[in-house]
């Protein structure tokens, strides 16, 4: 807990020079026990009454004094149009005091909140809450309480439900997102430790968090692509979609962005950079959505919220933003690629009985956790580069599409169907999906895992080890996403068995998977040697749900001869040689290292040269599509 503390007090510190100290009012709420809530109120200057936003946190409401407040506002509150009232939540911080013995009812708490707020006379008892992770979290366990003067809620990169697969995806612990949070002071471990299975805990527990029908205000809910509660938001939102009240259900909306969890790092809801890629476009959407949100129900503005549609989604790829009316998108459909010895996925079924790959997973030396939708304060958030450090192993084996000749629009959830064998009792698959860009960066989009002695179900009848060499299924459905695999790119899939510390490392031993009850731990670990099959009998292959895809897509053919350029790297006039050719006249197309159209050629000799005066430094391809196929030479400009 300690590194915690002193992580929070370097984070303040580091923006004193960005902000001034915000000088609240202080005050307390009594709760319906008696005890009382910290909190801090900021009032505009000049602001006799008006509507307020309410944030609920864990994290020590006095951060933001420092900080500053979300939404834009900063250190500059006499130029928000809102009252802010930030909380510390019970047995948290300034609310320390009013600890009890159990579990602290947040519901009720935060409906003696709302209605203390809405009795004060700065406040004109319009109320929405806003807050991400744990304090958007509470928000729908506000909704739940349906305090009388609650307007709204802006849930971010949070959904209500507390579920055995957050937890346990597919049967294997999220061992970093257990142990931050454990850091942070939720302590789940004793907990999670005691219910490893889907027991009649996790079925009341999650009967318990599954109250859509409970939300009775508008709902604007805020994720991103690499966050890990992307699945658990998307899901709830269609519960929200057709079980929530009627009054109520065509009011709620959605905003899924390229970004991050958040919680460390520069990364985080809103920002340009996340990991390795950038997305200006998306920049600060989310707040300029919540605010226009916000205005429509707070302050009563006609801005047009109500015509917004009810997905907002950010295409990565292509960089774009979507508005649609549902998810998945009208026009998916499911395509079969299967996994060839050779590493090509393609969409023939191999014609080969017996062909099989195989790989050696040690728990001692486990492939590592490189990016993603992690959350422990050490570890990268985000898309980054897989080719090494995950790639370059000798345990993991991958699998590349052709390189693509079209885009692929790809949206939704991506499923990975693989016939495995193992020499162990136990083990684990973890999967992960990149996109490959033109200059080899292997940039992961999503991941997932498949613990096999859960291969049947997650009860501890349906628990099963393996028997060593007997071939079994092994289904993995990674969470969504939208993204297009841009023209030049391929699409890879990584698969290993372990992916730690992201999820617990798997023993293969067959025997428990937590001694002494520890999150992390090795007790006669084995190293077992793992089997994909991928032949006409055991056939493996990965389902994309793509849109306006045609099966008979080409797809350009790497390392022709015929098309030579030099020199390489270039400075600034690239020379182009076919060859002998009885018909030199030909269109060759330049693509960057995103794979977009920087540049179209008409040739009409065997010979000639490109002037590459107006192009930036860096990776580019240049394509020539013949005979239903492409050619590519790759270059680098200096």
């Amino acid at each position: 807990m300690k590194k915690y503390i002193v992580f929070s007090i370097l984070l303040l510190l580091n923006y004193r020079n960005a902000y001034s100290i915000l000088t609240p009012l202080v005050d307390s709420i009594p709760m319906i026990d008696g005890k009382k809530l910290a909190v801090d109120v900021y009032i505009p200057n000049g602001m006799s009454n008006g509507p307020v936003i309410l944030i609920q946190t864990p994290y020590n409401r006095q951060v933001y004094r420092l900080t500053g407040l979300p939404l834009g506002v900063g250190a500059n509150i006499n130029s928000s149009n809102y009252i802010f009232v930030v909380a510390d939540w019970r047995g948290f911080y300034g609310s320390k005091k009013a600890a009890y013995a159990g579990n602290p009812d947040r519901t009720k708490d935060a409906y003696s909140t709302v209605e203390w707020i809405a009795s004060q006379s700065w406040s004109n008892g319009k109320i929405g809450t806003w807050g991400a992770s744990a304090l958007g979290k509470i928000q729908y366990q506000t909704a739940k309480g349906n305090p009388p003067h609650l307007t709204c809620i802006c849930p971010v990169v949070a959904a209500p439900q507390f579920e055995y697969k957050e937890y346990f995806p597919n049967g294997s612990l999220r061992t970093e997102y257990v142990q931050q949070l454990d850091g942070l002071g939720f302590g789940l471990t004793a907990s999670l430790m005691a219910h490893p299975v889907k027991d009649n805990f996790w079925n009341f527990v999650e009967d318990a968090n599954d109250y859509p029908d409970s939300i009775q205000v508008p709902c604007f809910m805020i994720g991103g692509w690499y966050d890990h509660n992307t699945q658990l938001m998307m899901d709830f939102f269609n519960q929200l979609r057709t079980r929530s009240p009627i009054s109520v259900r065509a009011k709620h909306k959605i905003l899924m962005g390229p970004w991050v969890h958040g919680g460390h790092s520069t990364a985080k809801v809103g920002s340009t950079a996340q990991g390795q890629l950038s997305y200006p476009n998306a920049q600060n959407k989310n707040d300029s959505m919540a605010i226009q949100f916000f205005d429509y129900y707070l302050r009563n503005i006609s801005n047009n919220w109500n015509s917004v549609p009810s997905y907002t989604l950010y295409r990565m790829g292509e960089n774009k933003w979507l508005n649609e009316g549902s998810w998945p998108l009208n026009g998916v459909k499911n395509y079969r690629f299967y996994l060839n010895k050779n590493g090509l996925m393609d969409q023939i079924l191999p014609s080969a009985s017996s062909d099989s790959l195989n790989y050696s997973y040690n728990p001692n030396d486990p492939s590592p956790t490189i990016g993603g939708c992690t959350l422990r304060s050490d570890l990268l958030q985000g898309p980054y580069d897989q080719l090494n450090g995950v790639e370059n192993r000798s345990d993991a084996i991958e699998f590349s599409s052709s390189i693509l000749s079209k885009d692929m629009v790809l949206n939704g959830r991506i499923k990975v169907v693989l016939k495995v064998s193992s020499s162990q009792l136990d083990t684990d698959f973890d999967v992960r999906v990149t996109d490959v860009y033109p200059d080899g960066k292997s940039m992961l989009l999503n991941d997932a895992v498949m613990r096999m002695r859960f291969r049947d179900g997650f009860t501890q009848a349906q628990v099963a080890t393996m028997v060593p060499g007997k071939v079994y299924d092994c289904v993995i459905e990674l969470p969504s996403t939208c993204i297009t695999f841009l023209v030049g790119h391929k699409i890879r899939l990584i698969i290993s068995s372990s992916n730690y510390p992201k999820y617990n490392r798997n023993m293969n031993n067959g025997q428990a998977m937590y001694p002494g009850n520890s999150v992390d731990s090795l007790l006669n670990p084995t190293t077992s040697v793992n089997t994909i099959f991928c032949n006409s009998l055991n056939a493996s292959y990965v389902e994309l749900p793509l849109i306006n895809f045609t099966s008979d897509i080409s797809f350009i053919k790497e390392g022709n001869t015929s098309l030579i350029v030099f020199p390489n790297p270039v400075k600034n006039k690239l020379k182009v040689s076919f060859g002998d050719r009885s018909n030199p006249n030909i269109t060759l197309y330049l693509f960057n290292q995103s794979g977009q159209e920087v540049m179209c050629i008409q040739a009409n000799s065997n010979e000639f040269e490109i002037d590459l005066n107006n192009l930036k430094s860096g990776f580019y391809s240049l394509g020539v599509f013949e005979n239903g196929n492409w050619m590519v030479e790759s270059f680098v400009k200096e």
